[in-house]
């Protein structure tokens, strides 16, 4: 046991010392408050103030606030719309931290780079529209269907390829584009490193010049060269590949990813695993996970978010909010249930006082009271449904979502929140959402009964003793 607890911390001390690992990781947490934000305003235009899909369909007086609808539709767009943005920023400015910089112009330079391979420029033509009929059957539309040139366009070779417009797409600063903002954000404060460490490529200025000014010089040949290597590899890609980068790192990394790992149940148990034994040995799995699993699911998190918004089909049963409502309430290894077991069936006061303490903070999905005051770390009795539990239920919450007991999970939430309040709200309002995440609950108990048992008949053998 010493020897595999010793093998795992190495690689946890390896996991936490990564920049990359470590940059990834922040730059999610950092930007979670803006996509909870945006979460809520999902749940107003969508569960509070809707006629047709909310609360506004049974109680039409609130109706009165659908004048602010707006508002909240700008804030879901400009945070959970635009993560990739937001993410690509705070990355660049993590890894320049770690390479020595400080200042916000990292993080500038990181979206300068992400928009240096990013098309802004799109046929008009391509434009579609959709609906769905009666039967259930999409039908789809290309602009350039209903696009008839006629009189002096057409004698000027007028087409409707001669249409075009400009912008950023949604589909680039959404979730599908993560990836392509973290690779940009690390490649691209790699390249400025390397080339702001090169004294020859620093433009020195007279002392008299002001501190700020003499800064921009200095960091205006690195900022070039990143610039044009950085755009340099996009064109590579397109005249290479026929895709532009956005479009082959999806197709290539990110989506493969997720359909291996991310909508996979298997590989979701088996990261489960992984992280419960991290924290056997004391080293908080999800931080040692978090920067692999982040990418991953919470893509197909937005992906549901934005079907949902858009009252589409939801395409996802696995996601990062989903796994946290099945997997994780009450706090790594669910011990929410290891602490309703205790205050049901233990017969041990020492035991009976840390659940009690630990009732509070595991409604609130902390457990490190648990963790570490009955503990749970290094015991061989209690590891077993310690990483037991989570399978079983992030299990069982897959085939309560994918057979409809369960709506599908839409919306991030807190990862404070109280489980069933927690399903309640991830689901879109919906109490069936609610019910599943309480048989969960339920299941955690009576996975953890047998190994309380058993561990209190150990300890009362070692007091005899």
């Amino acid at each position: 046991m010493d020897a595999f607890a010793d093998k795992l911390g190495r690689v946890g001390a390896w996991c936490g010392q990564n920049k990359y690992l470590n940059a990834i990781k922040n730059g999610f947490q950092n930007f979670m408050p803006a996509t909870i934000s945006g979460a809520v305003g999902v749940l107003w235009t969508n569960v509070l103030v809707n006629s047709s899909t909310g609360l506004g369909a049974l109680w039409k007086p609130i109706m009165a606030l659908e004048v602010l609808n707006p508002i909240f539709a700008a804030m879901q767009y400009a945070t959970i719309s635009c993560i990739t943005i937001g993410v690509t920023m705070l990355v660049a400015s993590e890894i320049a931290e770690a390479n020595g910089e400080t200042g916000s112009y990292p993080a500038v330079l990181g979206f300068i780079l992400w928009m240096m391979v990013t098309p802004t420029s799109f046929a008009a033509k391509n434009l579609s529209a959709s609906y769905i009929d009666a039967k259930g059957i999409s039908h789809g539309f290309a602009l350039d269907q209903f696009i008839k040139v006629t009189g002096e366009a057409a004698k000027h070779e007028i087409t409707a390829d001669s249409f075009s417009y400009s912008g950023i797409m949604s589909s680039y600063t959404g979730a599908t584009g993560l990836f392509t903002g973290l690779i940009v954000a690390i490649v691209g404060m790699e390249l400025y490193n390397m080339f702001r460490k090169n004294d020859s490529l620093k433009i020195r200025m007279p002392e008299q010049v002001p501190p700020g000014v003499a800064r921009a010089f200095e960091v205006l040949i690195p900022t070039c060269l990143t610039a044009i290597v950085v755009g340099a590899i996009g064109l590579v890609c397109q005249l290479a590949t026929g895709a532009e980068l956005n479009a082959l790192i999806y197709n290539v990394i990110q989506k493969p990813l997720q359909n291996i790992i991310g909508n996979n149940l298997v590989a979701v148990c088996i990261m489960y695993v992984i992280i419960m034994l991290f924290w056997c040995v004391g080293i908080h799995g999800n931080n040692m996970v978090a920067a692999v699993k982040e990418p991953i699911f919470r893509p197909l998190l937005y992906a549901n978010t934005a079907a949902y918004t858009a009252h589409h089909e939801i395409p996802y049963v696995m996601n990062l909010t989903m796994i946290q409502m099945f997997a994780e309430f009450g706090g790594s290894g669910v011990t929410i249930g290891l602490v309703i077991a205790i205050l049901i069936f233990s017969k041990r006061e020492d035991n009976r006082t840390i659940a009690g303490i630990s009732i509070v903070p595991g409604l609130f999905n902390i457990n490190e009271t648990m963790t570490f005051g009955i503990p749970l770390v290094l015991n061989p009795i209690l590891d077993i449904p310690f990483i037991l539990a989570p399978v079983v239920t992030v299990i069982i919450g897959y085939i309560l979502v994918s057979s409809g007991f369960c709506p599908p999970i839409v919306l991030e939430v807190p990862w404070t929140m109280p489980p069933v309040l927690f399903g309640f709200v991830a689901t879109g309002g919906k109490p069936m959402g609610a019910v599943a995440q309480l048989i969960v609950v339920a299941v955690s108990v009576v996975v953890y009964i047998p190994f309380l048992i058993a561990y209190e008949k150990f300890q009362a053998k070692q007091a005899a003793e």
